[in-house]
């Protein structure tokens, strides 16, 4: 008893010491504070504010999560260019990506901008405003000071860093004290001394103000009064404003980062320096960023090697001064590449269901989240502000709906006059006008590169520069948006919507006036208010109408002819970031195809998305995405009355995986019973999207046939392939390295197929091995009547064992063996194996050749086509060697026929094999089609 008393004792000595240590422990970057005190004294209100600004800075917005959470804000930052600017220099242009590639060596720090300069006066604490255009780096500049400063890294002169948000200050409407600002956000620095404004204790202070352009300053005496008490309650505009004059706490310093339109709203006095936030200037920054996300996925040394492969491909791409590194140049479109590229390439069944629709629309809400287009000046508040995303629906894309249509991806500086800002007629338009053209056009649309090299400045009389979309597909998208949020009204929809608006606004009251005017008026005159009414159902029809069109539209643009040959969307997509390696892909149609123009407006009516796109002020609603999905299905079931080629079907399915409508994908695949997506390149991302389809498909529902002939499936793509598998009667997977592991993946998922019929393995790498498990596996099988594993490689007691396995199957009665390197002896036993021991048993046919024993086989015809269909893409040499066996069996076969005209039989089927022999000798066979049996 004493021995369990001594112990307890020491665990409570052990405790009591733990408590009176704090210790605080961030695993994320590897460092901790520590304060050894009392158990009686009080906490140091500094170190509770750089834990808790340690927590706040290190949360990752939503849109970081599909990189799968390997990374945190100190692993993935790669620091921008920033250089300092002269008072004269800061209204100008932003710096270029070629301008700034020479400049990179004058690159600062937020550290270096607050060193003592010779025009700080004594005593004072300095201004530095730092700007830079949307998306160019400002925002994760502040994340990365404020993490650097809370654990040593950086500006440890500063005892005190307090950071705002100027968005969050615009919206307080109470007035209040500097130390009421920073006890509501900061609660444990209420009464801190730093902020008495006592001595000159503000000097270790810095105050952050981030996003000014979201405040509206007035610098003007007259209206804006002088203060100097941290305790007077004021309007949070009027604090900033002293702050800034340094009649507030002057010892204390001040970073203020803006966009480009508010330069001017500080006095020039005010400002002790100017720095401008210039993005990505070269390739390595660039790379740089692009490894800090894409090589953090996993340990796995597979997609580690792969990820490497795509830094490397898009470095040379970069490298070439091509359209992307223009656009990459903002460090938001390099985001916007790695999450498309990590999209691609490493989707995977355990992560969360993502889209490409989804993420260009958390894209825009990284960047534009809830803004507004605000001018910064002090003139009355507008009855309806317009969000700033709208705003860029309604000018950009038009432009960019303008292109999609008349099949046009460059514009003149004309053109975008005409578009953006052509119908400006009041003052506040022209304002809001200009500070669009200054911070947010520049975003969406670049300088056109050609032939790898930016058009000159200086340009002939003639001459126009050119400008494009950062990248393609935005063009797509914005072009897409604009069509949804139904901007592209007719002229009569937009009359009758106003008309009925007007009326729908006294509508009540007008009723009311009926029914006391209907017993004193005319019955004529009554008639037409009665009209009236009903206009409203008038506008109805044709709004109607108008959500039906863009179903059409939609369906009309998936199945373009011109389209139907070119590279399916997603190895587009692929193509426009790594650039195209080796010879350009044949294009079929004139001009840019826009292929995923109508996918995107699919994807815009997900429930998700408009969630996402409601809180950009830009509202989709759900009568709209019924009507249009209603009329969808329709249009897209007639469409696919006809075959489609493989590339098409592709597309399909992407539009029918962005939908994420169940429902919708269900009715549309009950329309047709096959899918080809024979010559396809397969990718994770592509076998996802084509199981996930199914999936959404009744238990009752199959198909006749799923060709994914020559797709360069491997064993993880089969993995994630087996709720296609569920669907299928007939399954082709010829032409792929499937290999020994890969046939076991595929035997493991088929069992949940029971009306599995036909199964074709041709020329996959199968093997004795392969071909022995096939054997064993059979029985779990029960309907499967037609089995294909020629050209794999397989000897004579593999072939032997399978055929056995196949007559004791109680339904196959075909097995294709031909192009395997089977000996005559083990060809005639094959044969006899497959024949009925009885008159009750059953003959399963086997197809080792040409021939049966001295006969010609009855499918001779179809093996020669098979391999005339694909040599091209075989083996050459070993093709040819089995070509020659066949002569050397139809000899044999002829030599044995006493029948003259079966004589003349094996001459004829001889024939056909020299041509194909000789046709490969000269390599004039045509191109594979991938259309096997």
């Amino acid at each position: 008893m004493s021995s369990l008393h001594r112990q307890v004792s020491q665990l409570l000595t052990i405790w009591s010491w733990k408590r009176s240590v704090n210790v605080t422990l961030c695993p994320a970057t590897g460092f901790h504070f520590r304060t050894f005190c009392s158990t009686t004294s009080e906490p140091d209100p500094i170190q509770i504010h750089k834990r808790k600004l340690f927590l706040w800075f290190s949360h990752l917005p939503p849109e970081e999560r599909q990189f799968g959470g390997y990374f945190s804000p100190e692993t993935m930052h790669v620091d921008p260019l920033i250089l300092e600017r002269k008072a004269e220099e800061r209204a100008g242009l932003l710096t270029t990506p070629l301008q700034t590639r020479s400049l990179s060596n004058l690159s600062m720090t937020v550290e270096q901008l607050f060193e003592p300069t010779d025009a700080c006066s004594e005593g004072r604490g300095l201004n530095v405003l730092l700007y830079g255009a949307v998306g160019s780096g400002k925002s994760t500049v502040v994340r990365k000071l404020v993490l650097d400063w809370c654990t040593g890294k950086t500006l440890t002169h500063f005892k005190l860093l307090v950071p705002f948000s100027c968005e969050d200050l615009s919206q307080l409407s109470k007035v209040a004290s500097l130390r009421d600002l920073v006890s509501r956000k900061y609660l444990h620095l209420k009464k801190h001394p730093l902020l008495s404004g006592e001595g000159n204790q503000a000097k270790d202070v810095l105050f952050l103000f981030n996003g000014m352009e979201k405040m509206k300053l007035d610098f003007r005496i007259g209206s804006t009064e002088l203060c100097s008490d941290p305790n007077e309650a004021l309007h949070p505009d009027v604090v900033v404003v002293n702050l800034l004059r340094k009649y507030l706490l002057p010892e204390a310093s001040i970073l203020v980062t803006t966009r480009l339109s508010a330069l001017e709203r500080v006095p020039q006095k005010y400002v002790g320096r100017y720095a401008q936030v210039c993005g990505f200037s070269d390739p390595d920054r660039q790379r740089a960023y692009f490894a800090s996300r894409l090589l953090q996925q996993s340990s796995e040394t597979a997609r580690g090697h792969e990820s490497q492969e795509l830094i490397e491909l898009l470095y040379l791409h970069l490298q070439r001064e091509s359209q992307l590194a223009a656009a990459c140049f903002l460090p938001s479109y390099c985001w916007l590449t790695c999450a498309t590229l990590h999209f691609l390439h490493f989707t995977d069944t355990n992560a969360p269901i993502r889209t490409l629709t989804g993420i260009y629309t958390s894209f825009l809400r990284l960047n534009f989240g809830g803004e507004v287009l605000g001018t910064g000046t002090n003139a009355p508040a507008q009855e309806h502000q317009n969000s700033l995303m709208l705003y860029v629906v309604r000018t950009v894309g038009k432009l960019a709906f303008d292109g999609v249509m008349y099949k046009r991806t460059s514009f003149s500086e004309k053109e975008l006059e005409q578009w953006i800002g052509g119908k400006t007629k009041t003052d506040e338009e022209l304002r809001q006008l200009a500070v669009f053209r200054t911070d947010v056009l520049d975003f969406f649309l670049a300088p056109c590169v050609e032939s790898g090299r930016h058009i000159p400045e200086a340009l002939g009389e003639n001459d126009q520069r050119r400008y494009v979309f950062a990248v393609p597909a935005m063009q797509e998208y914005m072009a897409a948006l604009y069509v949804v949020l139904g901007e592209n009204k007719s002229a009569l929809e937009k009359l009758t919507k106003q008309v009925s608006a007007a009326i729908g606004q006294v509508g009540e009251d007008v009723n009311a006036l009926f029914n006391i005017l209907s017993k004193f008026i005319p019955l004529r005159i009554f008639a037409v208010f009665n009209l009236l009414k009903l206009f409203p159902k008038f506008y109805e029809k044709i709004s109607s109408y108008n959500k039906g069109s863009i179903a059409k539209t939609m369906a009309a643009e998936m199945f373009r002819k011109e389209d139907s040959y070119n590279e399916d969307v997603l190895d587009q997509v692929e193509q426009n970031l790594l650039g195209v390696q080796g010879p350009q892909p044949q294009q079929h149609s004139e001009g840019q195809p826009f292929e995923l123009y109508p996918i995107f407006m699919g994807g815009l009516l997900h429930y998700g998305n408009r969630v996402v796109l409601q809180q950009l002020g830009c509202s989709i609603q759900s009568t709209t995405v019924a009507q249009i999905t209603g009329a969808l299905r329709k249009h897209l079931i007639r469409g696919l009355g006809k075959p489609q080629p493989p590339e098409e079907m592709m597309d399909l399915l992407v539009l029918l995986y962005e939908f994420q409508n169940p429902r919708l994908t269900a009715g549309i695949l009950a329309s047709f019973r096959t899918i080809r997506l024979n010559n396809i390149r397969m990718t994770s991302l592509k076998c996802f999207v084509l199981s996930s389809v199914l999936s959404c498909t009744p238990a009752s529902y199959h198909l006749d046939e799923l060709d994914l002939s020559s797709c360069l499936l491997n064993n993880d793509m089969l993995q994630m392939l087996r709720p296609a598998f569920r669907h299928t009667h007939n399954i082709k997977l010829c032409d792929n390295p499937l290999l020994e592991s890969g046939a076991c993946t595929l035997l493991e998922a088929l069992p949940e197929n029971q009306h599995l019929t036909h199964l074709s393995l041709m020329h996959t790498g199968l093997g004795d091995q392969g071909a022995l498990e096939l054997a064993q596996r059979l029985q779990q099988h029960t309907g499967l009547q037609e089995l294909n594993v020629a050209y794999n490689n397989i000897g004579d007691n593999a072939a032997l064992a399978l055929v056995d396995a196949c007559r004791e199957h109680p339904s196959i009665h075909t097995v294709h063996l031909y192009l395997n390197p089977l000996s005559d002896v083990g060809k005639q036993s094959l044969y006899v194996r497959g024949a009925p021991r009885s008159r009750s048993d059953r003959r399963v046919k086997v197809l080792a050749s040409v021939t049966e024993g001295s006969d010609i086989s009855e499918d001779w015809h179809p093996i020669l086509k098979v391999i005339r269909e694909n040599a091209s893409s075989w083996d050459r040499q070993r093709v040819m060697q089995q070509l020659k066996v066949f002569l050397r069996d139809l000899e044999w076969g002829r030599q044995q026929q006493p029948s003259l005209w079966k004589r003349l039989h094996f001459r004829r089927v001889e024939r056909g094999v020299r041509q194909t022999l000789q046709m490969l000798e000269k390599d004039t066979l045509p191109p594979s089609t991938g259309y096997i049996k």
